[in-house]
């Protein structure tokens, strides 16, 4: 969800940079690929959890390893929709201002790194807690 509103809210921006300054769109895609990134990282979880779930026969999931998997997945997914609200809002605004002033691309880029970090970490939180399901 969060992938789609910073991919959504992204292309908005690259959509009124596109009609005035058209050299611009390919420097300015990057905040929709960054969205795409979020994407990915709830994919790895789900994946991850999903080769937990067949347990071996005569056996049952644990509640442990169902809370542990459902933490796993709010863990990235809370945090997906957090960084993707991010390099939405960033992403659409700096990219309008790139338009008017080159400058400000780098700063853009910075911020909209320390958005998809926001993602990154509930990944590893994620996977922490996918490891420590089995026990």
């Amino acid at each position: 969800m969060g992938a789609a509103y910073g991919t959504a809210k992204s292309g908005i921006g690259i959509s009124g940079v596109g009609t005035f300054r058209p050299d611009l769109i390919m420097k300015s895609l990057i905040p929709v690929v960054m969205s795409g990134i979020i994407a990915v990282y709830g994919l790895v979880i789900s994946v991850l959890i999903a080769g937990d779930m067949d347990p071996p026969p005569n056996k049952h999931m644990s509640l442990y390893t169902g809370f542990m998997h459902l933490a796993a997945g709010l863990s990235v997914g809370l945090a997906g929709v957090a960084a993707g609200y991010t390099i939405g809002v960033v992403g659409d605004a700096g990219v309008r201002a790139y338009m008017q002033q080159s400058r400000v691309y780098v700063g853009m880029i910075l911020i909209l790194i320390f958005g998809e970090v926001l993602g990154l970490y509930g990944l590893i939180v994620g996977l922490i807690l996918n490891s420590k399901s089995s026990g």
